[in-house]
C-alpha cells in the first residue's frame, strides 16, 4: 500500500490567508513549509487511488502528485472515489472540484451523507456519482485491493449541522488494510479524546496518522489573542494524546491536521523536540508511506 499525504494542515492551511501568528509569519518569510489542508491518497496496486477526504486545496495537490496525473485518455483518472471521515467543510469542500469526474464513488457514514443532502444534489447535476454508507466496524473492499473499515470515534458534528436531528456517528476514523502485504494504515484526522478500544487500533497499525491539530489546550487563544471556541472545535491536544502514543513505540506514529497556530511546525522549537525524543514524526506536504 502507498499512501501520499497530499496536505497535512487543518483548516486555512498554512500559512492561513488572514492570520499573522508566529508560524504563519516564518512560512511566508520562507523559513517554514506552507502546508495545504490535510488530505490523503491511497493505493493498493499503484493504478487505483483513493483520496480520504477532499479538501478545499484538491486541485493543487492532485496536479502536484505524479500519481495521480490524468491519462491515458484525455480524461482518464487513476482516482476512484473519496473516503469522507466526517462532514467538516474543510473534508468536504473539495468534492465540488471534483465535480466533472463521472463514476467516482463517495464513502461515508450515514450522518455525514445526510449532512451534504444540499451538496450531493449539486454534485449529481455535474456527474454520476455512487454514495455509499460506511457502516460502523463493517469491512468494505476499495478498487485496488484495499480494505477499508470505519470505527466511530466522535459525536463532533459541523458548526452547520448544529441544529440537524440526526444523531450518532459524525466522525470516523478508517483503518486501511492491504490483505497482500499485510501493512496496516489506522488514519484519524479528526480526534475529540481518547476512546475506549483505540488503543487496539494503534497497536495493531504499522502507521497511524494522528490528530496533531492543536499542541496545547488553548493554543489557538495564545498565539491569536482570541480566546474561547478551541475547545469546542473537537481535536485532542498533542499534550493529551502524546503520551498515549508512547505506549506504542513499535508503530510508526505521525501527527497531522496541524493548525497553523501549532509550534510543532517550527523544527525548532521545543514542542517538535519533543515530538523527535518520542519518536513521532511531523511530515510535509507530498511525504509518500509504503507500507
Amino acid at each position: 500500500m502507498r499512501v501520499v499525504l497530499l496536505g497535512t494542515a487543518a483548516g486555512g492551511g498554512v500559512p492561513q490567508w488572514d492570520c499573522a501568528c508566529g508560524p504563519c509569519a516564518k512560512a511566508r518569510a520562507g523559513e517554514l513549509p506552507a502546508r495545504t489542508q490535510d488530505c490523503l491518497a491511497v493505493s493498493g496496486d499503484g493504478a487505483n487511488w483513493w483520496l480520504l477526504n477532499a479538501s478545499p486545496d484538491i486541485r493543487a495537490q492532485i496536479t502536484t502528485t505524479p500519481e495521480l496525473a490524468p491519462g491515458p485518455g484525455p480524461r482518464d483518472t487513476p482516482v476512484r472515489g473519496v473516503l469522507l471521515t466526517d462532514a467538516e467543510v474543510d473534508h468536504a469542500l473539495g468534492l465540488l472540484t471534483l465535480r466533472g469526474a463521472p463514476g467516482l464513488r463517495v464513502h461515508a457514514p450515514a450522518t455525514v451523507l445526510h449532512a451534504l443532502a444540499g451538496t450531493r444534489a449539486a454534485l449529481d447535476r455535474y456527474a454520476e456519482w455512487t454514495w455509499r454508507q460506511v457502516e460502523p466496524e463493517q469491512a468494505f473492499p476499495l478498487a485496488g485491493g484495499l480494505v477499508v473499515t470505519a470505527f466511530p470515534i466522535s459525536g463532533k458534528r459541523p458548526r452547520y449541522a448544529a441544529g440537524s436531528p440526526v444523531e450518532g456517528h459524525w466522525v470516523v476514523a478508517y483503518r486501511l488494510f492491504d490483505p497482500r502485504t499485510g501493512g496496516i494504515v489506522l488514519y484519524a484526522p479528526c480526534l475529540a479524546d481518547w476512546p475506549p478500544g483505540f488503543d487496539d487500533l494503534v497497536a495493531e497499525a504499522d502507521v497511524v496518522l494522528l490528530d496533531g491539530t492543536f499542541h496545547a489546550p488553548a493554543e489557538m487563544g495564545a498565539a491569536t489573542g482570541r480566546g474561547g471556541g478551541q475547545s469546542a472545535m473537537g481535536h485532542l491536544p498533542i499534550t493529551r494524546s502524546l503520551p498515549e502514543l508512547r505506549r506504542h513505540p513499535r508503530v510508526r506514529r505521525v501527527y497531522t491536521h496541524l493548525n497553523n497556530t501549532n509550534p510543532v511546525l517550527d523544527p525548532a522549537s521545543a514542542e517538535h523536540a519533543e515530538l523527535r525524543e518520542a519518536g513521532v514524526e511531523v511530515l510535509p506536504d507530498g511525504a509518500c508511506l509504503d507500507v
